[in-house]
């Protein structure tokens, strides 16, 4: 699976977002561009390709636009007229230069290196799956009052989530949307806060609301429902507990039905422009953007993703949704000034590049107002795996770590939840810790219903307890070699950011 956020995230330092809102401005001279004619060469020899472009939001300009993207080639899939972002499809292999070239055309690029077929995440690691004999182990050793699999949930001890339950369990008011592989939402822990009115698959630009679109098409498209477990699971005596079990949950499937579990640009702008209109008050990203693991504003198609997405998130931040990314899980320092990337593009062939995460940009978890987590064990220290950087991570918040073994009956660092068919499974990662973050950010919805998403995301800080940076050299997996270096001091690192995020406090 290519980009859940188990398995890596990136985050947003005040320069970053500065120097994005500066290069994502409408670009010098694009309305001055001569308009494309039917003269134009419109071959159609080329791969079948998915593009964003990105126009002003008048009803002219967009109709304009229209009209020049049938003249070269290309059939709207939809247009976001709101944002300003038309999703088409176009089998000519000069599509994007010659729409570029067009009056009212801001950006525009290739969503996808490979051909469109019939109809990624970031964990670490295979899903570990809690057998029939294992759970009724841990059942056996439940307190009165827990959940039969809670005392395996060392996550929710770690952050008051099982004594702020007691206080608030979130309000029924709040919705938080997994915008992921899809939601099994028939799954007894999910199906009692789950909220198919503001559910919806979003593969390929448009939102499809037929009943049920919204789940995985197999059990291997376990992500989602491992997600939405983590955030909202009742408190029902089934199984596991949520951060936040009284909030709603729903599921926006954005991934491929295919193996690759693609997140493709134009879906995810589908999703949070869905979310944005259906009332969803916070949203969880647990994956990043393909195929490019960072997209560079130096290259016009990685620039237009960019706009794209940015366009889509930012409408819902000014609808009233709050919007949380993983950091990512390939252990790099964010703020650092060259890292290597060698998995980009993912959908077809990768070709090693070094990138400045400063320029060019993990998305969504690098944009403005989106809030970047970083994860941790259950020692609290950062989790072996997770992305870190001064000025980028904003919260931390229990992800798992196989190296961190907690004292419970399964003795299993990761983090066990819901998973399709009526299961429970252990899973690692940024996108373990995303949800967590997620919840508490329902919690603190539930108690100040009026807070803007810039108002949640300064109480999350608020609210957080920062161990600081280790006085010990970071090793983490213990074999002897310095992992990573933290930098900053008590109340700010690039280990936690602010800290990591108290539930407890969050409802007191």
């Amino acid at each position: 699976m290519a980009h859940l956020r188990s398995r890596r995230r990136l985050a947003l330092a005040v320069p970053v977002v500065l120097s994005l809102t500066a290069s994502l401005g409408f670009l010098p001279g694009a309305a001055s561009a001569a308009p494309l004619t039917a003269s134009a060469t419109t071959s159609a020899d080329g791969p079948n390709l998915a593009y964003v472009v990105n126009t002003r939001t008048d009803h002219r300009t967009i109709e304009s636009v229209e009209k020049a993207i049938s003249a070269a080639g290309g059939t709207v899939v939809i247009a976001y007229e709101k944002i300003g972002v038309i999703v088409v499809h176009s089998a000519n292999p000069d599509f994007g230069k010659q729409i570029r070239a067009v009056r009212g055309v801001q950006s525009a690029g290739a969503t996808r290196t490979a051909p469109l077929t019939a109809a990624g995440t970031t964990d670490e690691g295979a899903a570990q799956m809690l057998s029939a004999a294992e759970a009724a182990k841990v059942s056996r050793t439940a307190a009165t009052g827990e959940e039969p699999l809670e005392a395996d949930q060392w996550d929710l001890r770690a952050i008051g989530a099982d004594k702020a339950a007691k206080t608030n369990p979130g309000s029924k008011n709040v919705t938080v949307a997994v915008i992921d592989v899809g939601v099994d939402d028939t799954h007894p822990d999910i199906a009692p806060n789950f909220s198919p009115s503001q559910s919806a698959n979003c593969v390929g630009g448009k939102p499809d609301t037929t009943y049920g679109a919204w789940r995985p098409v197999d059990a291997d498209h376990y992500h989602g429902t491992h997600v939405a477990g983590e955030i909202a699971a009742a408190r029902n005596g089934i199984g596991v507990a949520g951060v936040a079990p009284g909030v709603k949950v729903s599921g926006i499937t954005v991934a491929e039905p295919d193996a690759s579990q693609l997140f493709y640009p134009e879906s995810v702008v589908c999703a949070f422009v869905f979310a944005a209109d259906h009332g969803v008050e916070i949203t969880n990203n647990s994956y990043y953007v393909d195929p490019w693991l960072y997209n560079c504003l130096d290259d016009p198609d990685q620039r237009a993703i960019v706009d794209a997405v940015n366009r889509a998130q930012l409408y819902a931040q000014k609808k009233g949704t709050l919007n949380v990314a993983a950091a990512g899980n390939s252990n790099d320092d964010l703020d650092s000034n060259a890292l290597v990337d060698a998995s980009s593009p993912d959908d077809s062939t990768a070709v090693t590049r070094t990138v400045d995460p400063h320029k060019c940009f993990d998305v969504p978890t690098q944009l403005p107002g989106v809030v970047t987590v970083a994860s941790t064990g259950v020692t609290g220290a950062k989790s072996y795996f997770s992305s870190y950087g001064k000025g980028v991570i904003d919260v931390a918040a229990p992800g798992g770590d196989k190296y961190q073994i907690p004292d419970t009956p399964s003795k299993n660092g990761r983090i066990l939840s819901t998973m399709p068919n009526n299961q429970y499974g252990f899973l690692q990662g940024t996108s373990m810790a995303t949800p967590h973050v997620a919840g508490v950010a329902a919690l603190l919805k539930s108690k100040y219903p009026w807070a803007s998403p810039a108002q949640l995301q300064a109480l999350l800080k608020a609210e957080a307890d920062n161990p600081g940076c280790p006085t010990a050299p970071y090793d983490g997996n213990g074999d002897g070699v310095v992992d990573a270096t933290c930098v900053g001091g008590k109340h700010v690192n690039g280990f936690y950011g602010a800290g990591i995020v108290n539930a407890l406090r969050a409802v007191k």
